[in-house]
């Protein structure tokens, strides 16, 4: 999914000296379009750009694309990150300048890695009446972010713990590990409680970790969280417990990972470490160079999504800590 602020505000992300616990609420954020599907928006925030090395997080739906049209994003350009495809309903196909075709689908990883560059587009296709789902962004560690671009699907089990049913689609939980490779040390997975149920997780100490609710009502060590409300964790923590305190079914998104301790930029849809990596990416989308390829097979209008104008001043951190 591409970030289509026509206006994007860089972020500089790095290690943070907030709280150990935080409540991040949503803000909705416009896909693009006169019809535009809106998406609420919970990573980066002011307070919090990271949680490990996942730095970008939109939660959408359910929504009705019969009457907005659904999703429907034009090629566009990525660097140094990688893209991950998370749905509940619906389905979205996905094309990449790497020769991927590909469908997205509930309960199904699509994990891209831009690497270098690379460019993708996401379509919701005919078929789908309802999309509902999360798109997710890994920062890649200096050492790797100019790798290969790459492509992995995983259909991850479900598990049961306690009544619980977990689908750890990146990473390990609860003795299930994901085959999938990430260049940092990551947690991923998808809980589904039943009304009036808990479950207590053991979890990494070392890791930073965040529960971002989709339905229900639950406490995550003790934090109520309301619908698209992310809530984050600190490392030095070896049990995280989730609690849905209603009577109907919850589910959420488990996140975690290794604290990243570099400082990235963040702007528009790249990722870097400088205004000058950042404005060079830009040019190069623009004159359609070869690093970002181009995708056969999407219809669309327009054909490629033209990057956003450069702010008049260098992009550099606006504060410190973890914004």
């Amino acid at each position: 999914m591409s970030n289509l602020d026509s206006s994007p505000v860089e972020t500089v992300c790095g290690p943070s000296s907030a709280p150990a616990v935080e409540l991040l609420r949503p803000r909705e954020v416009p896909l693009g379009g006169p019809r535009a599907m809106m998406v609420r928006r919970t990573l980066p925030q002011r307070q919090r750009s990271l949680i490990g090395a996942w730095c970008f997080a939109d939660h959408y739906g359910p929504q009705d694309v019969r009457s907005t049209g659904g999703m429907d994003v034009a090629p566009h350009p990525h660097t140094g990150l990688q893209t991950v495809s998370w749905l509940f309903r619906g389905e979205i196909e996905h094309r990449d300048s790497n020769g991927i075709h590909a469908m997205v689908r509930p309960g199904e990883l699509n994990l891209m890695t831009a690497g270098a560059g690379i460019c993708h587009s996401e379509v919701s296709t005919p078929a789908t009446t309802v999309l509902h789902g999360l798109q997710l962004w890994v920062a890649l560690p200096d050492a790797a972010r100019n790798t290969a671009p790459d492509f992995a699907h995983h259909v991850p089990p479900p598990v049961r713990v306690d009544g619980v049913t977990l689908r750890v689609f990146l990473g390990e939980l609860a003795g299930d590990r994901s085959p999938v490779h990430t260049f940092s040390p990551l947690l991923g997975a998808q809980l589904d409680l039943p009304g009036r149920t808990a479950i207590q997780l053991e979890v990494d100490e070392s890791f930073e970790h965040g529960v971002l609710l989709d339905r229900g009502v639950i406490e995550v060590a003790d934090q109520p969280l309301e619908s698209g409300d992310l809530t984050y964790h600190g490392p030095g923590r070896r049990e995280l417990t989730i609690r849905n305190t209603g009577e109907q079914p919850a589910r959420a998104i488990l996140l975690g990972g290794a604290p990243l301790h570099e400082k990235l930029l963040m702007w528009w849809n790249f990722v870097g470490r400088s205004h000058d990596e950042i404005v060079e990416y830009r040019r190069l989308w623009e004159s359609h160079d070869k690093r970002f390829g181009s995708v056969e097979g999407y219809l669309g209008s327009p054909a490629r999504l033209p990057a956003p104008p450069l702010p008049t001043t260098r992009l550099r951190p606006r504060s410190t800590g973890g914004r």
